[in-house]
């Protein structure tokens, strides 16, 4: 299995609107932290998550949370 790209060590925190996401699992997008499409002809595929209300939200950056695409913390260990 490949490993993603760590964009950051740290989470971006945004306020978003209500709506439809796509978060980008493997690193490369160049539209961190959504996706791009780059991750086309590997094994990693976006991860869709919706709001139902507008919401401040802290987005992993390393790719390795547990809590996918929230950040769980995982970035201080690597």
């Amino acid at each position: 299995m490949s490993e993603p790209v760590i964009v950051d060590k740290k989470p971006v925190v945004l306020d978003l609107e209500p709506g439809t996401y796509f978060w980008c699992s493997c690193g490369r997008s160049q539209n961190q932290p959504f996706c791009n499409g780059a991750h086309a002809g590997s094994e990693f595929t976006p991860i869709k998550f919706e709001l139902t209300e507008p919401k401040r939200v802290a987005l992993c950056n390393c790719k390795y949370s547990e809590n996918k695409p929230f950040c769980d913390g995982t970035h201080a260990k690597l």
